[in-house]
């Protein structure tokens, strides 16, 4: 587990959190997130913990280093926006919770990431979800539309493996994933792989 905040008394809280549950090891505490990346890439964590204060919502900073990929995030934050939510989703996030979260929730969501679930906490994911449209004077997508494999692949994005990831896990090429990506976006009516995996969502394919 790698943890960072900017806050000293926030960090010191995440470290006992941490340091008092067996089934978690601290490999590292970080001073905010700037240098998040390359730690993650030297220590190797399982999960990286993040706290972010309000006037410090690093995510939407170009200046900042994506978190490599294959390392699961949990962030802490109060009132994310739906575009912040969506940027830090792509950025690796695998559980986005409010700060002031008790530590069975954290704990839940450090263990869920490290699973390779998506979790968020129910606001975070009504004010995603209202970012999507609904499409006027078309039919709502049904479960019927997509193909048992079709299926798959979303609750896979869902995990935020990548083309090659999922290629390798279902035995099959990159160009057919990339086929049924291209599919699943068709059938829902998405633009992005986000806005597919906030459809699943809403129709009980995807679980969080």
């Amino acid at each position: 587990m790698l943890l960072a905040a900017a806050s000293t008394v926030r960090r010191a809280g995440l470290e006992t959190l941490v340091k008092k549950t067996p089934l978690l090891k601290l490999a590292g505490s970080l001073h905010g997130p700037l240098a998040i990346a390359q730690y993650a890439a030297q220590l190797q964590p399982d999960v990286v913990l993040l706290d972010f204060e309000n006037e410090n919502r690093s995510f939407e900073s170009a200046a900042l280093p994506r978190i490599p990929s294959g390392f699961p995030v949990v962030a802490l934050i109060d009132e994310p926006s739906a575009d912040w939510t969506a940027h830090a989703l792509r950025s690796g996030a695998r559980a986005i919770l409010p700060r002031d979260s008790g530590m069975d929730e954290i704990l839940s969501a450090i263990q869920a990431a490290y699973a390779g679930f998506v979790l968020l906490d129910p606001e975070v994911t009504q004010n995603l979800a209202a970012r999507i449209p609904a499409p006027a004077a078309q039919p709502s997508p049904a479960l019927d539309d997509l193909t048992p494999r079709e299926i798959e692949v979303l609750r896979m994005l869902a995990e935020g493996l990548g083309n090659r990831e999922m290629a390798a896990r279902l035995g099959i090429s990159d160009h057919t994933v990339k086929f049924h990506i291209s599919s699943i976006l068709d059938k829902l009516g998405a633009a992005t792989r986000t806005e597919a995996v906030i459809m699943g969502i809403r129709m009980g394919i995807i679980l969080l």
